[in-house]
Parts: C-alpha cells; sequence; structure tokens
C-alpha cells in the first residue's frame, strides 16, 4: 500500500482535490482513539487486540502507545510484527488454536507466556516444547449459539466434555488454567456472551479447577450497517453473568479485532464503467472488498468528481471487480442514485478490518493508497 503525506479534513475533500484513481483507504485516528477508549473504559477486564484484522504499523503502535494490554497474534510473522512496534516485552496471546511445533518454537523464544488449545494433540505439543508452569493455557470451547454472522465453532473448540478433560490436564500439568471462547463475528446479541459465560463456569466446575482468567474473545459488532454499537449493553451483559456464574469471580479478557479497527477507516473505489444494469469498479473481491460474499455489504455513498454527494433516484446495479474472472462480483446488487457516472467514487464505511493483510494482487490490481483524515 501507498501512503500518502497529504492529510486532509475528510475523504470527499480528498478526493475532489487528488481525483486518485486507484482505491483509497481512509485512517481517521481519533475514531481509533474513541472505539479503544469505549473498551478500556468499559470492559470490566483487560483489553488486548486482535493483531490479523488490522496488521498495520498504525494501527497496531497507535493501540499500543494508548495503553492497550496486549496482543492476540496468530502466527510468528504477527509476533514479529507487534514486537518490531512495541518490543520485546510486549504482552502477547497466542490463541491460534491450531499450531504446528516449529511455530511453537519460535513463539517461545519471543516470550510468548499465553497460548490456547483446543484439543489434546495440540496440548502435546506445547508440553513437549518444554514445561513452563507460568505459562496460561486457556482451553477454548464452542457452543452452538446464535447471534454472530457466522459460527467460528465449524473451525475451533472443544465440546463441553472435551474442555472438561483438557482443563483437568491442563492444571495437572501445572500450567495457570484458563477458558476462552469466541461468539462469531459481528455479534448483536449480548445474551450469547452471558451463554458462553455460564458454560465456562459450569466446565470448570466439572473438572473441579478455578480458573485464573476467563477470555471472552472478540466478536463485538462494528457499526458496519451503519448504527453505532451500544457497547455498554455487552459489557454489563459479560459483567454480570460473571458475577453469577463465578463465585470466585476470575480476571477478565477480551480480543476485538473489527470492534476497535473498523469504523476508523472508510475506503474509496472508483467507477470504471456503467453499463445497463451494471457497475465496473477498480477493486473487488480479490482486494478490499474480500468480504462481501461473506459479510453483510456496508453502507456507502457515492461521491462525484467534484467531492459532492450523488442524490438521485435509487437504481439496482450488478457489481464487478477489475479483474479478468468472472467471479469478480460482489453478491448483492448496488442501489446506485441515478446520477452516478463514470469516474465516480464509491465511499464505503466501517473499512478497517480485514482489507489490509488481506488483499492479493490479481491481475496487477490491489494496491491502494492510505491517507489519513480528520474525520470520516
Amino acid at each position: 500500500m501507498l501512503q500518502r503525506l497529504e492529510k486532509a479534513d475528510c475523504p470527499a475533500s480528498y478526493l475532489q482535490r487528488f481525483q486518485p484513481d486507484m482505491p483509497v483507504h481512509f485512517f481517521a485516528p481519533a475514531e481509533l482513539d474513541r472505539r479503544l477508549d469505549d473498551f478500556v473504559n468499559g470492559f470490566a477486564g483487560d483489553v488486548t487486540y486482535a493483531v490479523k484484522a488490522n496488521p498495520s504499523d498504525r494501527v497496531v503502535s497507535r493501540l499500543w502507545g494508548r495503553g492497550l494490554a496486549g496482543f492476540d497474534v496468530a502466527s510468528p510473522t504477527e509476533i514479529e510484527s507487534v514486537q518490531r512496534l512495541c518490543g520485546s516485552a510486549v504482552p502477547m496471546h497466542y490463541n491460534n488454536p491450531v499450531r504446528s511445533s516449529a511455530e511453537i518454537a519460535v513463539a517461545r523464544r519471543a516470550g510468548v507466556r499465553s497460548w490456547s488449545v483446543d484439543d489434546a494433540g495440540e496440548l502435546r505439543k506445547l508440553a513437549a516444547a518444554g514445561h513452563e508452569p507460568y505459562n496460561e493455557v486457556s482451553v477454548r470451547f464452542c457452543l452452538d449459539v446464535e447471534g454472530g454472522h457466522y459460527n467460528f465453532g465449524d473451525k475451533f473448540g472443544a465440546t463441553l466434555d472435551q474442555a472438561v478433560a483438557l482443563l483437568r490436564c491442563v492444571s495437572e500439568a501445572g500450567w495457570r488454567p484458563a477458558l476462552t471462547f469466541h461468539v462469531g463475528t459481528q455479534c448483536q446479541r449480548p445474551q450469547a456472551y452471558a451463554r458462553y459465560i455460564a458454560a465456562a463456569a459450569g466446565i470448570a466446575q466439572r473438572a473441579d479447577v478455578r480458573i485464573s482468567r476467563l477470555n471472552v474473545g472478540g466478536g463485538f459488532p462494528s457499526a458496519r450497517q451503519g448504527a453505532a454499537p451500544e457497547y455498554g449493553r455487552f459489557f454489563a451483559a459479560i459483567k454480570e453473568a460473571v458475577d453469577a456464574a463465578f463465585a470466585d469471580r476470575p480476571a477478565l479478557l477480551c480480543e476485538p479485532g473489527r470492534a476497535l479497527v473498523a469504523d476508523s477507516y472508510a475506503y474509496a473505489v472508483r467507477i470504471k464503467s456503467l453499463r445497463a444494469g451494471r457497475v465496473y469498479l477498480n477493486d473487488g473481491i480479490y482486494g478490499g472488498l474480500s468480504e462481501f460474499p461473506s459479510m453483510h455489504m456496508p453502507t456507502f455513498e457515492v461521491i462525484s468528481r467534484d467531492g459532492t454527494p450523488r442524490t438521485g433516484e435509487s437504481v439496482a446495479r450488478v457489481a464487478f471487480g477489475p479483474t479478468c474472472d468472472s467471479i469478480d462480483k460482489l453478491p448483492e446488487a448496488l442501489n446506485l442514485p441515478s446520477d452516478t457516472r463514470e469516474d465516480d467514487w464509491l465511499l464505503f464505511r466501517s473499512m478497517g478490518a480485514y482489507l489490509t493483510g488481506v488483499t492479493t494482487r490479481f491481475n496487477g490490481y490491489g494496491r491502494c493508497e492510505t491517507v489519513t483524515v480528520a474525520t470520516l
């Protein structure tokens, strides 16, 4: 990605001034600060950041500089990046529960002391790497709970019975036992967290193990569909559920990714061609719009070449990306104003998560500029 030194008041003023022909990722640091403050001041525990959501240097370093408690890392590359930006002593939680022995060795050398597991074989890998009693090992479990946009339990998480057995093994081996879960991305129901917390208490009770920490994961929603999330509802539900379920309250941890970073970015793509019932864009599903086939489309507006929004009556058009692949097509038609023209821009909101680090260079596309703005 390219980083322009220029700053702008807002995306529209930048687009009008520079007329960029490649996509532009607009970053508003004040919005990132505001969302971090929401979590740090509202959540009753430590707040970490899931680096996978947006691994850019500007995000990682800014969050750390403003008091973040640590990072959820998923690979040796993320570990190296976090330490490069934040120092070797930065707390890291390696909560991708599937790791090769080589990856475990790299993480141990980097000083990682917090891990998750969801399978006995993965626990044996940790044990084979060397017994370190001060390491925290969180057993990740899953439930069939509605609320997230899609279910992370399809890939990760032990059953309740498996979690009981794993937690006993963690405790008997002398590690610091903990539990963790993930309700699923873009979760809209605070009670999903409450159900998981009640299940965590049941696992600990059945295993006869006092857990040192409960990691409630991520899954908190962004404003992807326009409405600002009411995080207080989630934080209150989590605290109430923990107080009700645990006589001996464990320390709490959360690891939001999307919820921290998504709403601090917007993304502008340009219209290359308008045809009857169709629109062709300069980015698509191989690029910054890669989440569109799996997530609800975010809110957007059309910005004209003079920087003003188009306001005509909506006309549905099938939207295609710029590559030569016919599946480079958005799953939903775009309702564009009738006065939309070629070389206008579509400005998508809540685009800070899963764009950086996911975009490919297929057909030579995929480059974009990143520009800092005062407001989105």
